[in-house]
């Protein structure tokens, strides 16, 4: 697949202009989604020298992208009759998502398993339904 991924809350707290602390397991899920054979697309507002931290950040970490705001990497707007900011992308990562953003670790999941949000949540809540309730107290009368 080829994944569209946010930079400022996504992979790092959001501290823009500032580089934020690396969210939990950020890079690494990254790393193993080029592994695993995906693209990656940096998908951020960052520009200028702002945009090229956000590179070098992620590159210093191990994590390379496919493209940087575009749809793969040799793509201009002189070149490219089609060109549209809007990437084509199968999956978009950001912090912005209805209901928020998943942990990394259920985010690499549901790539992996090709699960969706709702197949998540649906599935959680049936496991919360087998785990042992606790026994109702009776109120009587003191």
């Amino acid at each position: 697949m080829t994944i569209a991924v946010d930079f400022d809350g996504t992979i790092v707290t959001h501290e823009y202009p500032r580089i934020g602390r690396e969210r939990t397991f950020a890079t690494d899920t990254l790393k193993q989604l080029i592994a695993d054979g995906h693209q990656l697309i940096l998908w951020t507002v960052r520009e200028g020298q702002l945009l090229d931290d956000a590179v070098n950040w992620c590159r210093e970490r191990g994590v390379e992208f496919y493209a940087i705001n575009r749809d793969y990497p040799e793509e201009e707007r002189e070149n490219n009759n089609n060109f549209s900011r809007k990437l084509k992308v199968d999956l978009w990562i950001d912090d912005r998502n209805v209901g928020g953003l998943p942990d990394w670790g259920t985010i690499y999941s549901m790539i992996r398993e090709k699960k969706t949000w709702y197949d998540i949540i649906y599935e959680q809540s049936h496991l919360d339904n087998d785990m042992p309730q606790p026994r109702k107290k009776k109120w009587g009368i003191f």
